[in-house]
């Protein structure tokens, strides 16, 4: 009798989940989803290579350098990197002096409190530090941005699909807005204050190009400094922030392929001389 009530159970939400699927697909094909401005002409990021692509992929430490001086003269000012310490600078190949000057020098100072009256104040920041916020808290930068809070960029490229990609193609992508959108989605018209971006999750954005020119920041190994280049180098470099152990991680990989793939070998051979004599027998 249990089996027979269980059974007529288990018929009844298969049924009703059978009609709800059968209803859902009749409302689908009679009245299908209705298209978005987001979904017609939302883009794929670019395709653009690096040098750390690839399994055997590796950074280049210049190219890291020229992403980090972007970073330092236009993204700095709005943008936080949380999660990264001056001294990690030393992996970029910069020497510990150099570490400690870019530290003394950085425009934000590094929030403290003085001990004698316990009043917050800032000061000069070093190398044991991690990289200030350009702003005391969300209402400052919101405040500061439109009423849009720059995000942390330490792990940007991580927390985005293909992010390295993605960082260089939203650099790059700002443009005016096609007609064919405003034919189809008159309403869809940016709104004052903001800027198109196709690259953009909803095309529509509160932070303003900030790679504008060329030759907007001097590299110190004389690479010509073109918007294209410099999106590249500043993607390169937080795509440093976000993953500091890339190498690390896929040398420790290739090692542990390598290893299980000598381990099998052996222990493959191992069985065929512990089962030789068995098998001969047979």
């Amino acid at each position: 009798m249990v089996r027979i009530g269980a059974f007529l159970v288990g018929l009844f939400f298969a049924g009703w989940l059978l009609i709800s699927f059968l209803m859902g697909a009749v409302a689908y094909i009679s009245e299908p989803p209705q298209p978005t401005v987001e979904h017609e002409f939302h883009l794929a990021p670019k395709h653009v290579s690096f040098s750390f692509d690839g399994p055997f992929g590796k950074y280049d430490k210049q190219q890291l350098q020229r992403g980090f001086q972007v970073f330092k003269e236009v993204c700095s000012a709005c943008h936080s990197l949380k999660f990264v310490a001056f001294r990690d600078l030393e992996a970029l190949g910069y020497n510990e002096a150099e570490v400690k000057a870019i530290a003394k020098q950085w425009a934000i100072k590094t929030p403290d409190v003085d001990p004698k009256t316990g009043e917050v104040a800032g000061r000069d920041p070093v190398p044991a530090d991690h990289f200030p916020k350009p702003f005391a808290n969300n209402v400052a930068a919101a405040a500061a941005n439109n009423n849009a809070i720059p995000p942390d960029l330490s792990l940007m490229t991580k927390a985005r699909h293909h992010g390295s990609a993605y960082v260089y193609s939203l650099l790059t992508g700002y443009q005016a807005q096609p007609a064919e959108l405003l034919k189809q989605f008159p309403d869809a018209k940016t709104p004052e204050g903001l800027h198109y971006n196709p690259y953009f999750a909803n095309l529509n954005l509160a932070m303003a190009p900030p790679l504008t020119a060329e030759g907007q920041v001097t590299y110190g190994d004389g690479t010509k400094a073109s918007v294209d280049q410099m999106a590249k180098d500043v993607a390169a470099f937080l795509t440093w922030t976000a993953e500091p152990k890339l190498e690390n991680r896929r040398a420790a990989g290739l090692a542990t392929l390598v290893f299980l793939a000598i381990a099998t070998a052996l222990a493959y051979m191992a069985y065929q001389n512990i089962w030789a004599d068995k098998k001969k027998a047979a």
